[in-house]
């Protein structure tokens, strides 16, 4: 099987426009439409579905992806297997515009000679811890809720306020701020929410706390399905990251309103094996540690399970 086929066929799927996966690949986007139709060819089945909006998988596009997934980390292996000391530092970030990604790239602008292979598992801290034992990943990061294997080191680098993300004709859309209580009766969409993922162990910690409605039905169609329903829905919100960098058309005109008095606060880690000899480990573990930005000048609310912070500039080890 054609492995830079394989590694389009997920670019693409992670991004959900051929255009913007040919950005990430540094390609065309004519090579990235080859690619995946040869793909499709060799395997006898449609991956994507075509739409004006950009591509959506398909339901044999769906069964493939956790095995693409699986080859382009094998093949990651393999390569890394023959090349001791020399591969680059292998992150997971969950998803490209929310926050670790943000500081990764902030990093790399800071440290432009240290090689980075950045990788989004889009999987619970469970299955990424699991990646980091087994040298699939260098680091991770991710809020964690409950106590690591003792293999494992995880320190507190992020702690991400939300804003209220709405359309123009939302009830809260001219508001400056918001304070969680006046959240109560509105809906907040978040649709295709694991139910074994840290996530929504917050989640549903934030929607007890203050009596949230917080809507989790539904699939998962990418960020840009959800922008789109909810610039068009009075009644739809969603929660998103402060130093997130979601994309939107102008004519959405959709309003990031923050939230305070308390303000939530998500609480990552970066995760990584405590006897991984990578030398640009620490280097990327002390320039978070300097980076983190401390919570608004206001009330802060955390889940009950949040790992400790020391606000002297040297994090707490779980």
């Amino acid at each position: 099987m054609d492995l830079d086929a394989v590694r389009t066929f997920v670019a693409a799927a992670d991004a959900g426009q051929f255009q913007e996966a040919a950005a990430v690949l540094s390609v065309t986007q004519q090579a990235v439409s080859k690619r995946i139709a040869a793909l499709e060819k060799d395997l006898g089945v449609r991956l994507f579905t075509r739409t004006a909006r950009g591509a959506q998988l398909t339901i044999d596009g769906q069964a493939f992806l956790p095995h693409a997934r699986e080859l382009l980390r094998a093949e990651e292996r393999a390569d890394a297997s023959v090349r001791p000391g020399r591969r680059a530092l292998r992150v997971d970030v969950v998803g490209r515009r929310v926050a670790p990604a943000v500081l990764l790239q902030d990093f790399y602008r800071a440290h432009p000679e240290i090689e980075l292979d950045v990788v989004t598992l889009n999987a619970p801290v469970s299955a990424a811890i699991a990646a980091v034992e087994s040298g699939t990943i260098d680091a991770t990061f991710h809020a964690v809720p409950g106590p690591v294997p003792d293999t494992i080191k995880a320190v507190r680098v992020i702690d991400e306020p939300h804003e209220l993300l709405v359309g123009p004709r939302h009830a809260l859309a001219n508001a400056r701020s918001v304070t969680p209580a006046q959240l109560a009766g509105h809906r907040i969409w978040m649709p295709g929410m694991a139910p074994d993922a840290e996530w929504a162990a917050y989640y549903d910690e934030l929607a007890a706390a203050f009596g949230l409605t917080i809507d989790v039905v539904g699939p998962s169609f990418g960020a840009e399905a959800l922008l789109d329903e909810i610039a068009d829905c009075p009644e739809l919100a969603t929660f998103v990251g402060e130093r997130s960098r979601y994309l939107w058309p102008d004519r959405y005109d959709l309003r990031r309103i923050p939230v305070r008095n308390p303000a939530p606060i998500y609480p990552m880690s970066l995760i990584w094996r405590a006897d991984n000899p990578h030398p640009t480990l620490n280097s990327l573990h002390d320039y978070l540690v300097s980076r983190r930005v401390d919570a608004p000048e206001t009330e802060v609310w955390t889940p009950k399970w949040a790992p400790e912070f020391r606000l002297n500039g040297t994090s707490a080890h779980i």
